[in-house]
This record gives C-alpha cells, sequence and structure tokens, in this order.
C-alpha cells in the first residue's frame, strides 16, 4: 500500500512541476528583460530630422550619453552605433553639424522607462517621398511616377527598411542575442498631402502599410505609432493635408494597437516648435516628438 501512495505522490509532483515550468516559460517569452528590445522608425524629412544636437542642454546630453551603451541605432542601412547625433554637412538651411531625429528621445524615452533593458533602433527615412509611391509596400513605377520627383521614382524604401531590419535581426542572431520588436514610429505624409491621388488613398495605404510589417515580421499586434503631419505645402494644400491628418486619426481610432501623436495646425507651433521654414522640427520640436512616440510605445506594449 505504502507503494501506491508514494508512486501517486511522485506522479502528483511531477505534473506540477511540468505545469509550473510551461507556465514560467510562457512568462520568459512575453517579458525577457534579455532581450534586445527592437525599435522600427519609419518616413521622410520629420524622421530624418533637423534638430541641432548643440541646442541641448548639458542635462540632457549627460542623460543620452548616460543611455548610449545600450540604446543603439542603425540608420539607413548604416552600421549600429550608439544613440547620438549624426553628421551633417551645413547649408544656408541648416549651418549646424550635429544633426538629429526623434529616435534621441525614442531611445532616451524607452531607456529611462526600463534602466535594464537594451534597445536596438532601426531607422530608415528620406525627406520628399510618399507613401503613395517610395514607401508603398505594393510599388510600382506608375505609382512612383505619379507622385516622386524625378530623382525618386526608382526608390522602393519600403523594401529597402525590410532588408535592414533583416540585416540587423540577424546580426543579433549571429551574437547569440535574442530579440523582441516592441512597434514601430512613423512620421510621414506630408508629401501626400501635396497631391489628390495620393490624399484620397492615404487611409487605405497606411492600413496597408501596417499590415504589411506585421505580415513581415508575424507579430500580428505590433505596435504602431502615427506622428501627425500639419504641413501645407503643394498643389493640393487646400485639402490634402486635412484629409491625410483625418486618414492617420481614424486608423488609430480603427486599431487598439495604433495610436497616435496629435499636432495642432497653429502656425506658432507651440506643441512641437519648427524651423523658420515651417516643415521641419528644430531641436525643441525634434525632443517633443521623440518623447512623445516613446511615452506612446511604452503605453502600448502594457
Amino acid at each position: 500500500m505504502k507503494n501506491y501512495f508514494y508512486t501517486f505522490i511522485l506522479v502528483i509532483f511531477i505534473f506540477t512541476s511540468c505545469n509550473t515550468a510551461k507556465v514560467d516559460a510562457s512568462k520568459s517569452k512575453i517579458g525577457n528583460s534579455k532581450d534586445v528590445h527592437v525599435v522600427l522608425l519609419a518616413g521622410q524629412s520629420n524622421m530624418q530630422g533637423a534638430g541641432n544636437f548643440d541646442n541641448l542642454n548639458a542635462s540632457e546630453i549627460e542623460r543620452i550619453e548616460k543611455v548610449s551603451s545600450r540604446v543603439s541605432l542603425s540608420f539607413n542601412g548604416g552600421k549600429v552605433e550608439p544613440l547620438s547625433y549624426y553628421d551633417n554637412k551645413p547649408s544656408e538651411k541648416y549651418e549646424f553639424t550635429k544633426r538629429f531625429g526623434p529616435e534621441i528621445f525614442i531611445g532616451l524615452t524607452l531607456a529611462e522607462n526600463n534602466p535594464n533593458q537594451e534597445f536596438l533602433l532601426i531607422k530608415r527615412s528620406q525627406g520628399g517621398t510618399a507613401l503613395y509611391g517610395a514607401w508603398n509596400p505594393n510599388w510600382t513605377a506608375e505609382k512612383a511616377k505619379a507622385v516622386e520627383k524625378e530623382k525618386k521614382q526608382k526608390i522602393q524604401l519600403y523594401n529597402l527598411h525590410i532588408q535592414d531590419i533583416k540585416e540587423n535581426l540577424k546580426a543579433l542572431e549571429t551574437q547569440n542575442k535574442t530579440y523582441k520588436i516592441i512597434g514601430l514610429a512613423w512620421m510621414q505624409g506630408e508629401n501626400d498631402a501635396a497631391k489628390e491621388i495620393s490624399a484620397t488613398t492615404y487611409e487605405e495605404n497606411l492600413k496597408i502599410l501596417i499590415k504589411s510589417y506585421r505580415d513581415e515580421f508575424g507579430i500580428i499586434n505590433m505596435p504602431f505609432v502615427i506622428g501627425q503631419i500639419n504641413s501645407r505645402y503643394g498643389k493640393y494644400k487646400a485639402k490634402g493635408p486635412a484629409m491625410v491628418r483625418k486618414a492617420m486619426e481614424d486608423v488609430a481610432n480603427s486599431d487598439k494597437n495604433v495610436d497616435i501623436v496629435k499636432t495642432t495646425t497653429d502656425t506658432s507651433w507651440s506643441d512641437y516648435p519648427k524651423h523658420m521654414d515651417n516643415v521641419h522640427y528644430n531641436a525643441e520640436g525634434q525632443k517633443r516628438l521623440g518623447k512623445a512616440f516613446g511615452e506612446k510605445l511604452i503605453i502600448l506594449n502594457k
């Protein structure tokens, strides 16, 4: 009788241990701090950035330097570097030499909120490009010709970004590092707002873009944060910007895993300050934009 009793106890113990192991494994997949958290960044000139790094104060620069050992950036297919500014060739428009986009404060916000976490930001951006054309996952030469300037009609930015991402993820694997893609920040739309064909189809094209990124990496609910445009230029400026702005809000409202950084159309640009061109965010604007993106990604990942 004793033997039967001990056998019964042993079976119960093994069953319980196995189930506990399964639960623990499941938890580790959801929130394993050993994973490199990967953030995707995409868009046109305001994602590329025109912030003057030297306009940041000493405290902000010190904070950035403090997290740069665990926050890295790959920009337009370039090698992975610690989070910092990129070199700018001085011009009449931007005379400074140290330039940055929203990635600086996206990385800083995420890192300070997760003090033991490693991050990799993979960014692809190019000014003066459209979702209807260069960024279209269903790119065609005809669509590109309809909206892009001649020198940009052969560029396929979505495909280039996918290539960037896969190369960086493969590099992590060769380093025996695991990773988790935690979302994408999208700052784009001004060029689409400039023409009727791209403005009227922006909502549909944005939904296709989001689905394409999710399908490509098998993350059905991948968080996606939209930066709302507020610039007015191009032949369709009377209707285009308002149309694209509304499309962005409608997409965000239709998907619980999509959020939006809303902006004002007040030309004082008091929410996200701009340069004198009234299009591109200055250092303060990029700082606030990056912080807003980072905070939205944190909320979507809870």
